[in-house]
């Protein structure tokens, strides 16, 4: 028997139509950024998607093809933003690189994905001076800025302006349509061991992705928004902010370089932003500087945390003392990265505010695109009860299925394993306990280090603190705590270790306390525990 086939249009899902779509129905609509320069820069979608028709025109004239990646080394702001869509959309790859890094892996993160054009930032030349001997594959560098803000020497070769390389075209080009599966982008892993591993995006994947982040039950955005993604660009795409944003039509802010909490306030006010997103550590800077100056939001009602489980406190103190609903989420790089959002089931709206709470203090429930499970040591499914444990596992539209150049596959049966540990409850909230690494086993028994940081962040003293393992002759791993207090904050130890008291398992709490002025972190926020394990490898835990 014949199989009926639909007799819908054929139209593949292009990046492309995202910002098209912006220009035709939400033209006027602004695009607002802080400058490396200094200033505030204001255009519209309308502007955006002629000068990134331009930007194609003015790559294709630079000689790329369909496949060449298009490295950037750059901040949130409307150049960075016309990149993501003047690559993509004319069949090139957009490959985001974080600055933060060390300069070798710059270096290694470039050469590895062959980047034949570097764009980058202002205030990145000195680094591009750095490294350019070291990159052979790339032909062409453009400093994203205007001709007169051009540096008047520099050793890099052939340096190109990137205003003058975009007003020199004549903006009559159509995006092209090909193969919706086609590379749209590249983002590299953080990897805290061996070398990062490129995750490379396609353009069915990336549009999924978007849609499905703004739905009510993922980040809810709509055309009433006004969005600032505080995460940054080269960090997962600012978790797709820049393609969901032009898909509902609502206003974008960037705060480029401009990170600290009074610059991020002040931007907050003035362009009257509802909606942001960003890590942990990024809030501890703003929820500070805030406090300090007894200010308030008078616009800014809701974020999404993630990159690493937010402390229970750091919900409270947003959403109890400031007003910001806080939307925690879950994902990673390898899953463009949105796997999970708490957001309450209509069944929840009845349930006390405690414990409404504690679901929302989960990673939360998965999107329409993303299916996952936990698993025990023996790759059996484990329970959904909230309390059984195990490795956690996804699949999805927008899951990768192998790394960039690699040729072996990271997935099992078909399921991508996350190198978390995770509890799933009968209502599908999944929440992180620990990183696959980061656990903490003792005598036998797991302890959650994520608890031992949430509990020790809701002491009034305490500006950060990171739980790691420490070695322990009878009971193999003991866990230890590491604590920056707060300036100017007056406590001891036991202070701290008798604040666990009634809040965990006696013996679950940890043995010792140490206090650090900083603690390192990765170049995407998440705390570097890898470091503070070689760091306290010998510590002596207190034997009584």
């Amino acid at each position: 028997m014949a199989r009926l086939m639909g007799q819908m249009m054929q139209m593949p899902l292009m990046i492309s139509s995202l910002l098209t779509h912006a220009a035709r129905h939400n033209g006027d609509v602004e695009i607002v950024s802080k400058r490396v320069e200094g200033d505030i820069h204001r255009y519209t979608y309308r502007d955006a998607e002629l000068r990134a028709r331009k930007l194609a025109q003015a790559l294709q004239r630079l000689g790329c093809q369909p496949g060449d990646r298009v490295g950037t080394l750059a901040w949130n702001g409307y150049r960075h933003f016309e990149i993501y869509y003047g690559t993509s959309g004319s069949e090139l790859v957009c490959h985001t690189i974080n600055p933060r890094l060390f300069p070798e892996q710059i270096t290694w993160i470039v050469n590895d994905a062959e980047d034949r054009v570097l764009c980058f930032d202002l205030n990145f030349l000195p680094l591009i001076e750095k490294l350019a001997p070291h990159l052979p594959t790339v032909q062409h560098y453009v400093i994203m800025t205007d001709r007169a803000h051009m540096p008047a020497q520099t050793s890099v070769p052939n340096l190109l302006c990137y205003d003058e390389l975009v007003e020199a075209e004549n903006g009559d080009y159509e995006w092209p349509e090909f193969d919706e599966n086609t590379a749209s982008s590249i983002c590299y892993t953080s990897g805290t061991t061996g070398n990062p591993k490129g995750a490379v995006y396609s353009h069915r994947s990336t549009l999924l992705h978007a849609y499905a982040s703004a739905l009510p039950d993922g980040m809810g955005c709509s055309s009433r928004d006004v969005l600032l993604p505080v995460v940054p660009m080269f960090h997962v795409n600012a978790w797709g902010v820049p393609y969901s944003a032009p898909l509902v039509g609502a206003k974008l802010v960037m705060p480029g370089p401009h990170m600290d909490g009074k610059s991020l306030y002040e931007l907050f006010e003035s362009e009257k932003v509802t909606f942001s997103a960003g890590v942990p550590t990024v809030w501890l800077g703003l929820i500070t500087y805030v406090k300090q100056n007894k200010l308030k939001f008078s616009t800014f009602k809701r974020t999404v945390i993630g990159g690493s489980a937010c402390p229970p406190a750091m919900i409270r103190t947003l959403e109890d003392e400031m007003g910001v609903a806080v939307l925690h989420a879950w994902g990673m790089t390898e899953l463009s990265p949105l796997g999970t959002v708490s957001k309450l089931k209509g069944k929840h709206e009845s349930l006390p505010k405690d414990a409404q709470r504690s679901l929302l203090e989960k990673q939360g429930r998965v999107i329409y695109g993303i299916d996952m499970k936990i698993v025990g040591g023996d790759g059996k499914s484990q329970p959904w009860d909230g309390k059984a444990s195990g490795d956690l596992l996804v699949k999805g539209h927008w899951v990768i299925s192998s790394y960039y150049k690699r040729k072996d596959s990271p997935l099992e049966q078909g399921w991508f394993p996350t190198g978390d540990v995770a509890t799933i409850d009968t209502e599908g909230f999944m929440q992180i306990t620990d990183r696959s690494k980061d656990v903490i086993k003792s005598g036998g028994e797991w302890i959650s280090s994520i608890d031992l940081e949430n509990i020790a962040m809701a002491h009034p003293a305490v500006h950060e603190a990171a739980a790691i393992a420490c070695r322990h002759p009878k009971w193999d791993e003991r866990p230890l705590l590491v604590v920056v207090k707060k300036p100017g904050a007056e406590v001891s130890a036991q202070d701290i270790l008798g604040f666990y008291e009634g809040k965990i398992a006696k013996w679950q709490i940890p043995d010792d306390v140490v206090f650090v002025d900083e603690i390192p972190h990765t170049a995407t926020g998440k705390i570097q525990k890898l470091k503070l394990r070689e760091r306290f490898a010998d510590h002596a835990l207190p034997t009584v």
